[in-house]
């Protein structure tokens, strides 16, 4: 046993301490745009039902009640154009980042398996690999790939590109994961924030055919509902795959506490809520790319999802530094793979305000 250490490399955010208190020095005070947390309300609908079923003192079921699971579908068909979802498919999760780390070991990686994860990607794909004790690999076109992986990833929008990969592109990576017998999980946690471009479930008609076999989608109601203190997420597709997760959890006691079922319920009904959210984001997008381009930065991708992935042609810690310096703090490119050291990841969550704080500062 290991008992001096994790074997897991440093948690990335843990490096930002010195241009955080650089930030956090500035006499307006700091604007964080790095980590990417929400700061608006909660929407009522949906505290009213965390507070509706308080008094429940019992267990809550590992797969969820069937409100939440119905729910699920239907806004999966409503706002995504998925089909054919079926409710028993679909589980609960305590937010989406366990899920991600634990995931490869929970579908039965182990070493000398390799999982295939994007050339820039967020960061847990890789841990939950190594957790495994899995290899990992970086492609962003795993057909290219000679000997086939026991698990990909994917992650359109991208975390924390912003790029949106075609339901074409999707197809055919599905149509070659199938005839190697490959699992192939689809990171969809922003899937609802499509700016200048239309993103695409991997469990879309368009892309799988109506056939859920061997493919995963995993959701997150952190941004789009602002629940990242909640912990809400779920995972669906492959009926058999999801069963076999739902076994592992129960005995593992990854339950999501039963009034944050509730809430969950309540938010994938509430469109409204969704809409009014992405306008708050669409109109903060819009000042930040502005005001990024308008003073030396190129944007890169960025057509969805809740960051701009920016660069001023130099190092990315060298533009964390010149921005931390102006009270303003941002993620560098290199916290999600080698190929992002000439970048950063801004976030648009921050308030009207400080996002306004931020475009001034910039001139």
């Amino acid at each position: 046993m290991n008992r001096g250490g994790t074997g897991l490399p440093d948690f990335p955010w843990d490096s930002l301490a010195e241009p955080t208190a650089r930030a956090k020095s500035h006499p307006g005070g700091v604007v964080d745009l790095s980590i990417g947390t929400p700061v608006d309300p909660v929407p009522e609908s949906i505290r009213a039902a965390l507070a509706s079923v308080s008094e429940i003192p019992g267990y809550p079921t590992t797969h969820g009640t069937p409100e939440l699971r119905a729910a699920a579908v239907e806004a999966l068909r409503r706002r995504h154009g998925v089909t054919g979802v079926d409710p028993a498919a679909v589980l609960p999760t305590i937010g989406s980042k366990e899920l991600v780390a634990w995931l490869p070991r929970l579908l039965g990686a182990e070493p000398g398996d390799t999982v295939v994860i994007p050339e820039l990607a967020y960061p847990t794909y890789e841990v939950g690999a190594l957790l495994a004790g899995a290899g990992v690999l970086r492609s962003d076109d795993p057909r290219e790939l000679t000997e086939p992986p026991a698990m990909l990833w994917l992650n359109s929008p991208s975390n924390p590109t912003g790029r949106v990969l075609s339901a074409g592109t999707l197809r055919g990576i599905v149509e070659w994961a199938r005839e190697r017998d490959v699992i192939v999980v689809s990171d969809e946690c922003y899937l609802a924030l499509g700016w200048e471009a239309d993103p695409v479930s991997i469990l879309h008609p368009s892309v799988c055919g109506g056939r859920h076999d061997n493919l995963l989608a995993v959701h997150s109601l952190s941004k789009s509902a602002n629940l990242a203190s909640y912990r809400a997420g779920f995972v669906t597709g492959d009926p058999e795959l999801v069963a076999g997760l739902l076994a592992v959890r129960k005995h593992a006691g990854m339950i999501v506490p039963r009034p944050v079922q509730e809430a969950m319920t309540a938010a994938l009904a509430d469109d409204n809520a969704l809409e009014t959210q992405r306008e708050r984001y669409a109109r903060r997008r819009v000042v930040l790319h502005k005001a990024l381009q308008d003073n030396g930065f190129d944007i890169d991708h960025s057509e969805a999802g809740l960051y701009l992935w920016a660069t001023r042609g130099e190092d990315a810690w060298q533009t964390v530094q010149w921005l931390s310096e102006r009270g303003i703090l941002v993620a560098p490119g290199t916290f999600y793979g080698p190929a992002g050291g000439r970048h950063v990841r801004i976030a648009l969550t921050a308030t009207d305000e400080r996002i306004e704080a931020a475009a001034e500062r910039l001139q």
